[in-house]
């Protein structure tokens, strides 16, 4: 499929890394939505919510994610590689409903770089009362509803067949549907499989183009960090650190540490420009008993890139279990940049606690193009008791295909795993490693397991 005409302009990426979402509208007739919603309906009244097994259940669902409208839109966030995650999941807002509260997917991360995003499908046209999405635009950088503004909801309102593809951070919700009708929207997750080499946009210039003030307080404190993210989607890597003093340093530093989450990820990227002087005293933060402020300087030591590599490999041996799963994680954003790292992280993945082993299997994961074999490790992680610690090790697998066919074997044992993740990232990781051996497996485990869609509660035999 050619989708080159479909990527994103500089605007639309501008406006996405921004604001964090942009909205598609595949040019399917309106017959197409209608069928969609008329079985969603039926499955659910029948059957209740078919979750996960949404595509076997309502197999045109795929023709909207496979778009060439949607592709493009999905290449230039997440790369042309990406990778349909085993969340799929229809979610049913009925007549008469209070709505949810603002709430992030994600959750907590400590990374401001577009590695998941999410697509929502409406299927049926969503004016206000009928309970649309709402979402805040520019909050996918915070992880406090202060700092994110979520009293900015912007409601999407939109015609049947509308398709907004999001970032994973952002925050949203089901807002009251105060109709007479029920709400539908499928919402799947994708994943990016490989760090950004150059743009896979449609870029036409190198410097970041900066954004209007199209919404209420768009931020101008906030436009390094933009700058930042758009370079970084640009696959340049690299801060350029001018000359710095003391001074402004430390000012930087007393107002990353402020309680203000915006002040505080505004001054992480400005003391990310001062490169590797500003090093010492981010890594002291890095001590914090505040949360925010160990991850507002994880956000500097990240922009910074490699010259912080060395530093946080060493605190892989930290004796506090925090510190060395914050390393990690730092050293997972810098990814590529962070090869020197990759004998400590391969050691470190028989670290004693869960969110260590976890976060450097995710760690292993980004830096993989380059890094020295990791497999043996990430086959050993398999078998953790830890289904967090198996789900990152077997997307770190898929990740490092085609050289991780000695995984084969590992992977076949974690087809029956217990956590739907780790079933589909093996089944994704032998898909990836491709060979004659893993082909074999995968259409073994495909042959029993596959689902029949349309064997019904009804309908048996």
């Amino acid at each position: 499929m050619t989708t080159q005409a479909f990527r994103l302009t500089d605007a639309q990426m501008a406006q996405f890394i921004a604001h964090g979402y942009i909205t598609i509208t595949p040019d399917l007739p309106a017959e197409f939505h209608a069928e969609v919603f008329a079985q969603h309906e039926e499955i659910r009244t029948r059957e209740g919510n078919p979750g996960n097994n949404l595509l076997p259940r309502i197999p045109l669902v795929r023709q909207v994610f496979d778009h060439p409208s949607v592709v493009g839109a999905l290449q230039s966030g997440v790369g042309t590689d990406y990778y349909l995650q085993p969340h799929r999941h229809p979610h049913y807002n009925p007549a008469g409903s209070k709505g949810q509260t603002m709430h992030q997917d994600g959750g907590k991360r400590w990374s401001h770089r577009t590695r998941y995003l999410l697509a929502f499908y409406y299927p049926q046209d969503t004016p206000l009362e009928r309970g649309p999405s709402g979402i805040v635009p520019g909050s996918h950088y915070f992880n406090t509803p202060e700092g994110a503004r979520i009293e900015r909801e912007l409601p999407l309102v939109t015609p049947a067949g509308t398709v907004t593809i999001a970032n994973y951070d952002l925050w949203h919700r089901a807002m009251p549907n105060t109709s007479d009708q029920n709400r539908y929207m499928v919402k799947f997750l994708f994943a990016r499989m490989t760090e950004p080499r150059a743009p896979a946009w449609n870029n036409q210039h190198g410097a970041w183009p900066g954004i209007g003030p199209s919404l209420p307080d768009d931020g101008p404190e906030l436009q390094s960090m933009y700058a930042h993210v758009w370079r970084w989607h640009r696959g340049e890597r690299s801060n350029t650190a001018p000359e710095s003093s003391e001074g402004p340093i430390s000012a930087h530093l007393r107002t990353l540490s402020a309680a203000d989450e915006r002040a505080g990820i505004a001054a992480a990227y400005e003391i990310a420009a001062l490169g590797e002087a500003a090093i010492g005293g981010l890594i002291d933060l890095l001590g914090d008993d505040a949360e925010m402020i160990r991850r507002h300087a994880g956000y500097a030591l990240s922009a910074i890139g490699a010259p912080a590599v060395a530093a946080r490999a060493e605190a892989l041996s930290h004796p506090t279990a925090a510190t060395r799963t914050d390393a990690a994680t730092i050293l997972g954003d810098i990814a590529l940049d962070a090869l020197a790292a990759a004998p400590a992280l391969i050691a470190a993945t028989r670290d004693p606690h869960e969110e260590v082993r976890r976060s450097d299997a995710e760690a292993l994961g980004t830096i993989c193009p380059a890094a020295p074999d990791p497999v043996a490790a990430l086959i050993d992680a398999l078998g953790d008791e830890h289904s967090s610690v198996r789900t990152a090790a077997t997307f770190a697998l898929c990740r490092l295909a085609p050289r991780a066919a000695e995984a084969i074997s590992a992977l076949e044992q974690v087809l029956d795993d217990e956590n739907r993740y780790v079933r589909n990232n093996s089944v994704e990781a032998l898909q990836q490693i491709g060979t004659d051996e893993a082909n074999r497996v995968l259409y073994d485990f495909l042959s029993s397991a596959r689902w029949c869609p349309i064997t019904t509660k009804d309908s048996t035999l």
